[in-house]
């Protein structure tokens, strides 16, 4: 299918069945991730509270979660030549046992441990700075364009692509975590890049308005395989490399980080090219706001 097929051939009530369909399916992933967990994304250590253990052994996740299962494990996770092991919250004594017992048995174990209070702190910061974030978005959309409808698309596919990108860490399997987190927060200011672009095609210059955003599909799809590139790079460098060097260990914070953005980018192509671009092709086609352009 070409991209002039994408803008001319379906209208915009028909190829907008697509994301919708896209976006129910990640709420109800999401609904059901909160309905078993509490949260609609699984919680990392750092908003939980717990315990991270790393250790340098050749022993199988197998054996290791035997071993530990006295304790409140919740994921053993193979980062090449260590492992990396979460626990869940535990009082004192259980935790200067864990901690001896790491210490007596694995030589350069790492302990990091997360008190609740600061975990609730940073659940804090995440709700109130995520909102806001949408809020300002919002609201420099609106000065720059001084449509409502405009803005509200903008916010629309900025969401759309969290939830997408949230629902597909539940299903791979990805915590929420401070890095994920920011991964989420640059997938935000990545779609207003490419909306803005297309908005600024739409209402900045003379022509047909398919034309226009055909042009300026073509350009934000430049922009976004670019983008991928980087980020596969950097997927493939942090999931792969210990594979090819032994002595390298899964950066496990940056392939999250990458696989989150590559889900992101993906749905911000179908967001921003199917739902953003149909809703501006049916807005500017309306007969009000063609008699108004008109005038102009």
């Amino acid at each position: 299918m070409e991209l002039e097929d994408i803008i001319t051939k379906y209208p915009p009530r028909q190829i907008m069945l697509i994301p919708l369909a896209v976006i129910a399916l990640a709420i109800i992933i999401l609904g059901a991730t909160y309905l078993s967990t509490g949260s609609p994304v699984r919680l990392g250590v750092e908003f939980t509270g717990g315990t991270l253990v790393t250790v340098p052994t050749t022993e199988s996740q197998g054996v290791l979660e035997e071993k530990f299962s006295s304790y409140p494990l919740l994921e053993v996770r193979n980062i090449g030549s260590r492992y990396m092991i979460q626990f869940g919250p535990m009082d004192d004594a259980q935790y200067e046992g864990l901690a001896e017992s790491i210490n007596s048995e694995y030589n350069d174990a790492e302990i990091r441990y997360m008190g609740p209070i600061y975990s609730q702190a940073l659940q804090q910061e995440a709700l109130r700075y995520i909102p806001l974030s949408f809020l300002l978005m919002a609201i420099v959309v609106f000065v720059i364009f001084r449509e409502p409808f405009v803005s509200g698309l903008v916010v629309l596919c900025a969401l759309a692509d969290i939830l997408i990108a949230a629902a597909a860490m539940n299903v791979v399997g990805i915590t929420l975590s401070l890095g994920t987190v920011a991964a989420l927060l640059m997938l935000i200011g990545y779609s207003v890049d490419t909306d803005i672009l297309l908005s600024m095609r739409v209402f900045r210059r003379k022509g047909d308005v398919d034309e226009k955003i055909i042009g300026a599909m073509g350009t934000g799809i430049m922009m976004t395989t670019t983008t991928g590139a980087a980020v596969l790079a950097l997927f493939l460098v942090s999931n792969l490399l210990y594979l090819v060097i032994p002595s390298f260990t899964r950066m496990s914070i940056i392939a999250d980080i990458s696989t989150v953005l590559l889900f992101g980018l993906l749905a911000d192509m179908m967001n921003t090219w199917i739902t953003n671009a149909q809703g501006l092709r049916w807005y500017v086609s309306r007969p009000a706001k063609s008699a108004r352009r008109q005038r102009r």
